[in-house]
């Protein structure tokens, strides 16, 4: 009963993604998905912003390129074939002045290299696409699109479910060991014994990982995005997504504007240190979490590095004021009147012991286990690529 072929770990997209493609690829082999919380995708999955990323921002030839674009095809296919609602919105990213303009020329080149299909425009085009946007000059993305990846977790869950698969939630892995070619898992709800393990543990990646490799390259630091939501008269200031252009010394992208599936329009996120893994709320503290971030080495150097950054975006966590004001650089007609409360995310970042962020798709193998260590935005828009790659990574390993 608990003997499967292949064990996931973690119910969200990344690890539900890995088990549909176990089924298409491997249909003869069993799995069994383990989650420990009530219900799928409660984190970074339920909680992202629902943007189907064409892969302008990534590097060229990097695993987020790659996968990004070969699974943003993919997902639409899926949601196609499924059913699912999804929108091709485009969206437009803005430089507010001059001196955004060199980094604005990289991003549009980055799109080229990586075939997306994108254009530079000026104000006027600017103002026909997003009429209350300000800008000297965009790109315009047209082929990006929204769509509520909530709906593609559980229509995954179902079809695996449906292939004789078992998805058992409320379980939560305790130790895993990896020892004379034989793999035993421990947790809340006894030992399972499979022949292969895949490691999607999304924000607690790493401690999994922990459990069974000597050596874990990176650790996972959360970091809280909070947004609000414009109130229902302001929904006409966004038609569909207004980016800013990324401040290429900060590891994250600036509040921006996100027309969600559902209507609403998102106005976030800024990025703070959250003082717990799963800490949604600013009052939520988990002193083993706190303690095992503050005494990280890698934190400290990149504390050290985006200091002046960090106290800007804590300063935007207290103020609404200053919320608002790097919401107005992009739309200036948004006042402090137009914006509601909406829950937060936790972003799930791998930063090495030497304190360098980690960029790109990251994973860890071992004879019998594959752990994903680091698959943040695009991360859902890429996940049925990352679920491929991740199955065909183990089936190296199938005797």
């Amino acid at each position: 009963m608990n003997h499967p072929d292949i064990l996931i770990i973690g119910g969200g997209i990344i690890g539900l993604a890995a088990a549909y493609q176990v089924t298409k690829l491997h249909p003869r082999k069993s799995v069994i998905l383990l989650e420990k919380e009530s219900e799928l995708a409660g984190h970074q999955s339920g909680r992202n912003s629902g943007v189907l990323h064409a892969g302008i921002y990534y590097l060229p030839g990097s695993l987020k390129a790659i996968n990004c674009r070969t699974g943003k095809a993919a997902m639409e296919e899926f949601c196609r074939a499924e059913g699912i609602h999804y929108k091709t919105c485009g969206k437009v990213i803005v430089a507010v002045n001059k001196g955004q303009l060199a980094a604005l020329q990289s991003i549009y080149e980055r799109g080229q290299a990586n075939r997306v299909r994108c254009e530079l425009i000026g104000p006027s085009r600017l103002r026909e696409l997003e009429p209350h946007a300000a800008g000297i000059k965009a790109i315009h993305v047209p082929e990006t699109g929204i769509v509520d990846f909530t709906q593609v977790c559980a229509r995954l869950a179902d079809l695996i479910r449906a292939k004789g698969h078992r998805i058992l939630t409320g379980v939560k892995v305790t130790g895993l060991q990896e020892k004379s070619g034989e793999t035993m898992v421990k947790t809340t709800r006894g030992e399972f014994r499979p022949r292969y393990i895949i490691n999607c543990a999304g924000l607690h990646s790493d401690r999994v990982a922990s459990m069974s490799a000597d050596s874990v390259p990176a650790r996972i630091i959360p970091f809280r995005g909070e947004y609000y939501k414009l109130a229902p008269e302001a929904e006409k200031f966004c038609n569909a997504l207004i980016y800013p252009v990324p401040d290429p010394r900060f590891p994250f992208l600036g509040v921006h504007f996100t027309r969600k599936i559902s209507g609403e329009v998102k106005c976030g996120p800024n990025a703070v240190l959250a003082l717990a893994r799963e800490g949604y709320r600013k009052t939520e503290v988990n002193l083993q979490d706190l303690l095992e971030s503050l005494t990280y080495p890698g934190f400290a150097k990149i504390a050290g590095k985006y200091w002046r950054t960090g106290l800007w975006e804590i300063w935007r966590s207290v103020s609404k004021d200053a919320f608002v004001k790097a919401l107005q650089r992009l739309v200036p007609e948004v006042t402090a009147a137009h914006l509601l409360p909406y829950p937060a995310g936790i972003r799930a970042q791998a930063v090495t012991r030497d304190g360098r962020i980690l960029d790109d798709f990251a994973f860890l193998e071992s004879p019998r286990v594959v752990h994903v260590i680091n698959a943040p935005s695009p991360g859902a828009t890429a996940s049925l690529s990352i679920g491929r790659a991740v199955v065909e990574r183990l089936a190296k390993r199938f005797h």
